[in-house]
């Protein structure tokens, strides 16, 4: 797991280019952390499908739920696969479309000001251990890169969008991740 941040990539993750976002008015004003989850199918693991939802690829007859999901036009910055896999699909400075409608510390939009890191997962599992490894030594590299974000600054999308979204979810064990990040 030996990761670092050069030109907004994460040296070590797999780089997987998303269309799906956009320049940030200000790269200086990164200071916030946003922990999703997602599975496709749902409740399904290492299917790649998540991949080809982020690059716009999902092929909208291979599931029925594909059907409802395929139009959007949605992306993470990283997304960590159970087994600990990393994935880049959005460089650092760039806005991923992962929040969607959104407000934090009075801010809305928080596209505009954050990273969004998914889990592969459930709201309905535990996450794996090296899931947890992984997004800690990220989440530090993270802190230390960007000098506004800091871990009083880390939420979940559910804490955003609060009645929309539930991820991370209740199986997500806050204390476990947060005691070993700066």
């Amino acid at each position: 797991m030996a990761f670092q941040i050069s030109n907004h990539l994460l040296d070590g993750a797999i780089q997987c280019p998303s269309p799906n976002c956009s320049e940030r008015d200000d790269e200086n004003e990164i200071d916030l952390l946003v922990i999703h989850n997602i599975s496709l199918p749902p409740g399904q693991f290492e299917t790649g499908c998540i991949a080809q939802l982020f690059c716009n690829e999902l092929d909208t007859k291979a599931h029925p739920y594909f059907a409802e999901i395929g139009h959007l036009k949605v992306s993470s910055h990283i997304l960590i696969s159970r087994s600990g896999a990393v994935t880049q699909f959005v460089p650092f400075d760039k806005k991923a479309w992962h929040a969607g409608e959104s407000t934090f510390d009075g801010r809305s939009n928080c596209n505009d000001f954050s990273i969004g890191i998914e889990l592969e997962g459930t709201d309905y599992e535990e996450f794996t251990d090296i899931q947890y490894e992984v997004l800690a030594s990220i989440t530090n590299l993270l802190i230390q890169e960007y000098s506004c974000l800091n871990s009083e600054r880390i939420v979940g999308h559910s804490d955003i969008s609060p009645g929309r979204k539930t991820d991370p979810g209740p199986f997500f064990d806050w204390v476990k991740y947060r005691s070993v990040t700066n």
